[in-house]
């Protein structure tokens, strides 16, 4: 169902990149719940429930939160109250009750923690935690688009050279380097 792209190196750009294809107009990835259900499923966040289409609409804000303040971080920018309401607000659903101990009729505990009252929002606020995270990082880390004119796909570069220019070299690195061969061949 989904065309979902694994290569942010965190969980906060994966969900960013949901957004795909920015550099042409978008084509959004997160359009229905059962998308996002996908989405949090193979992105390995488990939500107990099934999202509904407000869950999708907060994906969608959370991820575009994200986005903006990822940018404005790497410009050297003040990030915006409103994203940072925004993201502050998608992490706080992390917080459950704190454990609590049970005890067996046969004396065996247990710690348990209830559940969170909305397990969608609890799977999306480990993903605004992950982007708060990244953006307290000091040295901000080189969040990187895609260099293929197409892409915009983000991702976070650990090369030695912080100088990686594609999201996959398997993808839009070897779709680059055909684009230039054949520009030269042509050239000739």
């Amino acid at each position: 169902m989904g065309d979902w792209i694994w290569d942010g190196g965190r969980p906060s750009l994966d969900l960013v990149n949901t957004l795909r294809d920015r550099y042409c107009g978008g084509r959004e990835l997160l359009v229905t719940p059962d998308g996002l259900a996908e989405w949090l499923r193979e992105a390995g966040l488990r939500a107990d429930a099934a999202p509904g289409d407000a869950h999708v609409e907060f994906a969608r804000e959370l991820r575009e939160a994200i986005d903006r303040a990822l940018q404005a971080r790497a410009r050297g920018l003040g990030i915006a109250e409103s994203d940072v309401d925004l993201i502050n607000e998608a992490a706080r659903a992390e917080n459950r009750a704190a454990a609590q101990l049970l005890v067996r009729p046969d004396g065996s505990v247990e710690a348990r923690r209830p559940p969170p009252d909305d397990p969608v929002r609890a799977a999306l606020a480990t993903v605004a935690v992950d982007a708060i995270d990244l953006l307290a990082t000091e040295p901000f880390p080189r969040v990187a688009v895609c260099a293929f004119h197409l892409c915009g796909i983000r991702f976070v570069d650990v090369s030695p050279a912080r100088n990686r220019q594609w999201c996959s070299m398997a993808r839009c690195g070897n779709r680059a380097k055909a684009r230039q061969h054949y520009a030269r061949k042509k050239a000739n």
